[in-house]
């Protein structure tokens, strides 16, 4: 999308599809051209189950053969939530190309202990995979935890979108167990940032529980420079949120 000189690489969040990334693009036009990904499962992005899970390098080959397509030489990175995983991964193959990184409520840095339950080898991935088949009793077990306050409302609320369908809830178990091994050491992330030129800006919404500013502060606090912008809003609206909010700093910046 656009036809600016810088290209942005954008990776959308869980449930959503690249489409999400059009108000961005329009916000950021006339300097970039974003080319927004379909992750896998997602959209029209299709994974072999000989390249599941998917792996670092192969991840790597797709983004090498993109770059390749597109003549891209230097190029930033725009993630939100889910796509932080792939974010990571290409920071991770080719910082040495890469100006920007717009990370916005990022997973991949702290991991949920659900998640990784989920997506660990064993009877545990079994056990993850029947609640995603026959989810009665998992949302009778939130509902009580809901009631006796140990889970977050809103999580309960997250969770009963995301899996109020049977195609819901298969998406959720392939892409939990398909993207498990995009895992990253964060003291090695930051090494990498503190030692590089690439301009990180972190973004996060006030309300979100999902992504909390608690759940990164350890990973901020360690970063010698970053812009951290926390917004008025939950997770879902965030990547919309951030749009208007470039679009007014834009704005201000030009006068």
């Amino acid at each position: 999308m656009g036809h600016g000189p810088k290209a942005l690489l954008a990776f959308h969040g869980y449930g959503q599809e690249s489409h999400y990334y059009d108000t961005m693009a329009r916000v950021l036009h006339p300097d970039y051209t974003v080319f927004a990904v379909d992750l896998f499962f997602h959209g029209k992005s299709t994974l072999s189950k000989a390249d599941q899970p998917l792996s670092k390098r192969k991840l790597q080959e797709f983004v090498q053969a993109l770059l390749e397509k597109e003549k891209i030489s230097r190029f930033s990175v725009m993630a939100f939530s889910m796509g932080g995983k792939f974010a990571l991964t290409v920071l991770e193959k080719f910082h040495p190309q890469m100006d920007e990184l717009y990370l916005i409520a990022p997973d991949g840095i702290k991991t949920h202990l659900l998640y990784s339950l989920a997506t660990y080898p064993g009877w545990l991935q079994g056990l993850f995979k029947r609640i995603v088949l026959r989810p009665t009793r998992f949302f009778q077990t939130l509902s009580w935890l809901e009631q006796k306050r140990w889970v977050n409302s809103g999580l309960v609320k997250f969770a009963n979108w995301q899996m109020d369908s049977p195609q819901k809830r298969l998406r959720v178990y392939r892409s939990w167990t398909g993207f498990s091994n995009l895992t990253f050491d964060t003291r090695k992330m930051v090494r990498l940032l503190n030692q590089s030129n690439i301009e990180v800006n972190v973004f996060l919404g006030k309300y979100d529980q999902i992504i909390s500013q608690k759940r990164l502060q350890v990973f901020l606090n360690a970063l010698k420079r970053h812009h951290l912008v926390v917004l008025q809003t939950g997770h879902t609206n965030l990547l919309y949120t951030v749009a208007m909010w470039l679009r007014k700093h834009r704005a201000e910046t030009a006068k």
